[in-house]
């Protein structure tokens, strides 16, 4: 996963969304999709689903998976499919990188920032303004990250599913939600390119290259080691045992340390909720430093580091690759690990891909108050997803 800045946001960036600006920018963006994402092509399912919602004025809530850095590339085909552009919360880290032109692109193709690591209100009140009175729909990747796991999806957020259910609560108008599924598949065998990077990972340890196994068995030959050298360095010494069970243990332990430091409870928590807790709580401390105390901002820097570390951890199913050892699974974890290892912001795919998008039925939020609503609709959404990768992978094998 690319690392990100996780500080408090220097500002804020609304939506400006021009349909004008989005049509003009179309080719522009596809040659961006294709250079920066290997992006060739994309099929488009049941797009008729959002047409009809909207047709219908019901405020549209999109929630798909969120694998590659592709997926606003992909989603935006569905926009132009559907003859009407999308709104997108994202991350402020996004803006952040971008130049000021670049920011008033984003914005003017309906991008707005939210600061996931506290409770942005101003963000949920944008969203819910979308829900219950613009014409166009409003996409939110619920998963959170880029997990470069295009055949599973990560548990999704509550924040989504919550969003919608405040606003269904206040609508003149019925809100629902609309699962998507992403897959994607090259379209020629990126082998030998992955080949080079996965030498080039092998060497950032000073290994040699061991070409007389396959892709496969390197990967967790390389995350193995990797794995040693963190556990030496939190626990001191290496653990036995598979390397799923290895990961989940580590991450837990950093978590442990920091939640006993602040009296924070885990109990029921997932990882990405355990770590958005202690962000949050760390950045409110780094408000409050002293400009000459150095020693308590390198002490936070470190925590928020370590934060990072988990959720790369958290970022790799121990079995995705030897469950199923697909070249996109295969491609999909080295991209990851080129990332992690090498520092490299976002991967660039080895190889041209198309991409498959499937949208499934319409789930009506309800206006009634409902304890758990929020919790069971965001179920509802991940299974859906689930489902239809899953099918998409049964159809096309």
């Amino acid at each position: 996963m690319n690392p990100y800045q996780m500080t408090a946001p220097p500002r804020r960036w609304d939506p400006k969304l021009s349909p004008f600006i989005v049509n003009l920018m179309k080719g522009v963006s596809r040659k961006k999709a294709q250079q920066a994402c290997k992006l060739a092509d994309v099929k488009i399912e049941n797009v008729e689903v959002i047409q009809e919602a909207v047709k219908a004025n019901q405020g549209v809530l999109i929630t798909p998976n969120h694998s590659t850095h592709a997926d606003p590339y992909a989603m935006n085909e569905v926009s132009y499919l559907a003859n009407m552009p999308f709104y997108f919360m994202a991350t402020w880290n996004i803006f952040d990188v971008q130049g000021k032109i670049g920011q008033w692109i984003l914005q003017k193709h309906g991008v707005f920032s939210v600061d996931r690591e506290g409770t942005d209100r101003k963000a949920m009140e944008i969203a819910q303004d979308i829900l219950k009175n613009k014409k166009h729909p409003l996409v939110i990747f619920p998963e959170g990250e880029v997990y470069h796991c295009n055949d599973r999806v990560t548990p999704f957020r509550e924040g989504a599913a919550a969003l919608s259910v405040f606003a269904a609560r206040k609508s003149e108008r019925p809100i629902v939600a609309i699962p998507c599924a992403m897959k994607y598949r090259y379209t020629k065998d990126p082998t030998p390119e992955l080949l080079e990077l996965m030498t080039q990972l092998e060497h950032s340890i000073h290994w040699y290259s061991k070409n007389d196994l396959s892709l496969g068995d390197r990967i967790y030959r390389l995350g193995g080691a990797v794995m040693a050298l963190k556990e030496l360095e939190y626990l001191g010494q290496v653990r036995e045992g598979a390397l799923s069970e290895r990961t989940r243990f580590l991450a837990d332990t950093i978590l442990r340390r920091h939640e006993e430091k602040y009296e924070v409870t885990k109990i029921g928590k997932t990882i990405p909720e355990r770590v958005k807790e202690l962000r949050r709580r760390t950045i409110a401390l780094m408000k409050d430093i002293a400009p000459d105390n150095t020693e308590l901002d390198e002490e936070i820097r470190r925590n928020l580091a370590e934060y990072m570390l988990v959720v790369q951890l958290f970022s790799y199913p121990g079995n995705y690759v030897a469950e199923n050892p697909t070249i996109e699974r295969i491609a999909e974890t080295l991209d990851k690990m080129e990332e992690d290892l090498l520092g490299v912001e976002s991967a660039i795919p080895r190889g041209e891909r198309m991409a498959h998008i499937r949208f499934g039925d319409p789930i009506l939020i309800p206006s009634e108050r409902k304890r758990g609503i929020a919790t069971e609709i965001t179920h509802q959404l991940e299974e859906a997803v689930q489902s239809m990768l899953d099918d998409m992978n049964h159809e096309e094998n």
